[in-house]
């Protein structure tokens, strides 16, 4: 039971950041830059469920981690894997504004880091 109440506490902090600063924050950046694409920005609720999909499978990512690696070894593994991939694969397909990213690196570093931390302190 305390894996399914650790990965969800870190799967809620992950949405929680995600959320504030993606639509939130960084909205007007995301919603300018798609539709200079001539697209709308994908913010249906199918989207926003996808996403905590997503958060849920780095929690599991970071839980996994955390049990071989130290705090900091888990959250750097984690920031790399969650983000400096994702931004890649979306700054190849041109849907990534890259002017977010001063706001977005620092910002998911603490997010993956706050996960990781969660992940330890809850685990035991």
């Amino acid at each position: 039971m305390r894996p399914v109440l650790t990965i969800l506490a870190a799967t809620v902090w992950i949405s929680i950041n995600e959320f504030v600063r993606n639509q939130l924050v960084l909205v007007d950046q995301w919603t300018a830059h798609y539709s200079a694409m001539g697209l709308s920005f994908p913010a249906a609720p199918i989207n926003g469920a996808m996403w905590g999909v997503w958060a849920l499978l780095f929690a599991v990512v970071i839980f996994i981690l955390a049990r071989r690696f130290s705090l900091l070894h888990t959250a750097a593994l984690a920031w790399s894997i969650g983000f400096v991939l994702m931004w890649v694969v979306i700054g190849n397909l041109g849907v990534l504004p890259f002017r977010i990213l001063p706001v977005a690196v620092p910002w998911s570093m603490a997010e993956a880091f706050g996960a990781a931390w969660l992940v330890k302190k809850i685990r035991g």
